[in-house]
């Protein structure tokens, strides 16, 4: 996995990297080999993963064909975006 650092920024570069390094999962999968896990945990473990993909997956189509509403936007993501501000009043 490759990371540019441009202008000397390392900090954002480090930022970069463990963003893609969560995302690809490999924190979970230092965290789950740290110790040692017996057969049928791992079946367990990987049964309940593909039961929650599977209905994950149920859920995104249901929402792509309309049959439930999406989830709201958290009120932090989108304060991110400009807000118009309000005119003020104009006095008479």
């Amino acid at each position: 996995m490759q990371v540019l650092v441009r202008d000397n920024n390392v900090d954002q570069a480090l930022r970069v990297l463990k963003k893609r390094l969560q995302r690809e999962g490999v924190f979970r999968e230092m965290k789950r080999r740290k110790y040692y896990e017996k057969p049928s945990e791992a079946r367990t473990r990987e049964k309940a993963e593909a039961v929650r993909r599977a209905r994950k997956n149920v859920r995104k189509q249901m929402i792509r064909e309309g049959l439930i509403a999406a989830p709201k936007r958290p009120a932090q993501a989108q304060s991110r975006r400009p807000q118009a501000r309000p005119q003020p009043l104009a006095e008479i």
